[in-house]
């Protein structure tokens, strides 16, 4: 059994599950009881996984054709990508931009299937900011109070715009806030060592999440926007690819947590040129690619909490599991899996809920073939991959059959 707050396997467990949580963990066998018992011996029994960046209505890779699409329609394509993240095992997910309340009332009623799923809403970002849609000279859907600014950015200028967009974003359910503080790839006109919005709007985002007693995510890669952000008071930087070792000081002196997205620029150098992306796209892309491991190396040294997430769009949601081995040049496996449950539950403040198998956490496992913390490249082998349960519930089982091979 994976014991994801230390970092380390158990060699003789057992577990019981009640209904949606789990009632007891010991060492050794279990009192018998009555109910039904599953031997797992010879395989790793793993909390279930949780991605701390996606975005499920990212079903195309354009976010301007994204934002023409009819919701309904971006919605009916959602369930593929939903289905497809929890039977990889990935039973918890933060979106962080797009998804919204309505997306996790169908999850929670089972007219959907998908992961548990926490969202930002509409991540706030500035005119010509990332999350910005709108081409040049496309000078329609400019303000905060449009219905179709684009499914994914929240547009907001100045200190009352940004306290509104926040709140407006609240009073639709998010469970917290994405600001965009710097420039991305996926935009092509924002450079990625750019900052975006000032100090104070900064401040007043952050302000408001906790005055809702939440927290803001912010999309970060240079170290000028990591700093400008973490000292405003944001709780986890997205990507930081150009982190430095300044700015991982201080994002390890202000406990702010350092969500790298390395899966997505793989995917992009594979696919980008297909997708029409622009060659200015393509070059950031390349270059936060190349500075992705370096900068998960800089974090660990400067004692930086190191969470997970993917960061996929459209087809390229299926390399999910390719966050996971890629970190493996930066980090053992433990801390890598650490990453993708406890610290990511610590992150989203659902520590002892969720990421860990334990007394009174919800029953979300895994079962997997051999060892993984040996090498995390068996997930990419499906076959590996022979239980999910999610809140006590089965989604895929292949143990006995496995069993009986």
């Amino acid at each position: 059994m994976f014991d994801s707050a230390k970092g380390r396997l158990i060699p003789r467990a057992s577990v019981c599950v009640e209904n949606d949580v789990i009632v007891a963990v010991v060492d050794g066998e279990l009192p018998g009881g009555n109910g039904q018992t599953v031997d797992l011996r010879g395989r790793t029994l793993l909390p279930g996984l949780i991605d701390a960046h996606v975005h499920v209505t990212a079903t195309v890779p354009d976010f301007f054709k994204l934002s023409l699409m009819p919701q309904s329609l971006i919605t009916a394509q959602s369930k593929t990508i939903l289905e497809a993240m929890l039977h990889r095992g990935y039973t918890t997910v933060r979106d962080a931009g797009g998804a919204d309340s309505g997306l996790v009332q169908a999850i929670e009623e089972g007219h959907l299937v998908g992961p548990r799923l926490y969202i930002a809403g509409r991540a706030i970002t500035q005119t010509g900011g990332h999350g910005d849609p709108r081409p040049a000279f496309f000078s329609n859907m400019n303000c905060v109070c449009c219905g179709s600014v684009g499914l994914l950015g929240c547009i907001a200028d100045g200190v009352p715009e940004v306290r509104r967009a926040v709140r407006e974003q609240l009073r639709n359910g998010a469970h917290h806030i994405k600001v965009m503080a710097g420039g991305g790839i996926s935009t092509p006109n924002d450079p990625l060592d750019g900052t975006q919005f000032s100090i104070e709007e900064l401040t007043a985002i952050v302000e408001e999440a906790a005055a809702a007693r939440t927290y803001v995510m912010a999309h970060a890669y240079s170290p000028e926007a990591i700093m400008r952000a973490v000292r405003c008071g944001v709780r986890s930087i997205e990507h930081g690819n150009l982190l430095d070792a300044e700015s991982a000081r201080l994002m390890a002196e202000h406990g702010v947590y350092l969500v790298p997205t390395l899966a997505t620029y793989a995917a992009v150098a594979k696919v980008g040129k297909n997708l029409g992306w622009s060659p200015a796209m393509l070059e950031k892309a390349e270059r936060v690619m190349d500075r992705g491991i370096e900068a998960l190396r800089i974090a660990r040294d400067a004692g930086v909490k190191i969470a997970l997430g993917s960061d996929l769009l459209g087809q390229m949601h299926e390399s999910q599991y390719n966050e996971l081995v890629l970190r493996q040049a930066a980090m053992p496996p433990s801390e890598v899996l650490r990453s993708a449950t406890y610290v990511n539950a610590e992150l989203m403040n659902q520590s002892s809920r969720l990421g860990i198998i334990a007394e009174g956490a919800q029953a979300d496992l895994l079962v997997m073939d051999g060892n993984p913390v040996e090498d995390l490249s068996a997930f990419l082998d499906e076959r590996n991959l022979l239980m999910v349960m999610k809140a006590g519930k089965l989604v895929l089982n292949r143990v006995e059959a496995s069993l009986n091979d």
